[in-house]
């Protein structure tokens, strides 16, 4: 199965620590974010790999080249203009040609990305897979709420007092006629956008509930987190 990664964003929110450098590519103990999470995966047997590029994609495409120093195939899809998380998912069509594994370039979770596919495999109707996990307050990053069979049954924008509950940790399973619910060449937003509309189209999404510590790194504080663990 191939990995997309979305590497295009502008790291607005960590820019003052790392103003010269895409956030995929902030260094921790010594290699880029990025670099970190391809070893994590091919480490588990994924070997095939896109990445989604937009600002200073040169950086990113000078340093992994076609990934045969790690070990792994890697091919690129660079947007013309920021295009967000769905954006950049639907202009990468050309190499969505059957279930992807998706990953957002700022965000780690050290798990068993293997029993995710197996999990998504077990619902052979789903439109796609979303890894969840359990924080102390939802409020904070926005809530996904499943059923008893674990069937995303709803999105909540961010809100203050929530407390504990489920949150999108930016991982992915996605089949091919996802890409039917996103527009081309547009700004789009897999979370506010996306996914909405696929729950109001009755299109499947199941959640996958992950217990490992999940860690934005695009933040300050993210990366002051992320720093301890890696």
């Amino acid at each position: 199965m191939k990995v997309f990664i979305l590497a295009g964003g502008l790291g607005t929110r960590i820019r003052s620590l790392f103003p010269d450098r895409p956030k995929s590519m902030i260094p921790f103990g010594g290699k880029p974010f990025l670099e970190q999470l391809i070893v994590l995966l091919s480490g588990q047997g994924f070997r095939q790999f896109v990445l989604c590029v937009g600002y200073q994609a040169e950086m990113i495409m000078a340093h992994f080249q076609d990934g045969q120093r790690l070990g792994v195939e890697i091919a690129y899809s660079q947007e013309p203009a920021p295009l967000g998380t769905g954006g950049a998912l639907r202009y990468a069509a050309p190499y969505f040609d059957a279930p992807v594994l998706v990953l957002n370039g700022d965000t780690y979770l050290d798990t068993d990305y293997q029993a995710i596919v197996a999990y998504h495999k077990q619902h052979p109707g789903a439109c796609g897979t979303v890894v969840v996990c359990e924080v102390e307050d939802a409020g904070q990053s926005g809530r996904v709420v499943l059923d008893a069979d674990g069937r995303v049954v709803a999105f909540h924008e961010k809100q203050a007092g929530v407390g504990r509950g489920l949150v999108n940790a930016g991982v992915y399973v996605f089949e091919p006629h996802i890409l039917d619910y996103i527009p081309a060449g547009v700004q789009v937003s897999l979370e506010r956008e996306v996914f909405p509309a696929l729950l109001r189209a009755a299109q499947p999404l199941f959640g996958f509930v992950v217990h490992e510590a999940f860690v934005d790194m695009g933040t300050p504080a993210g990366y002051q987190r992320l720093e301890a663990i890696l």
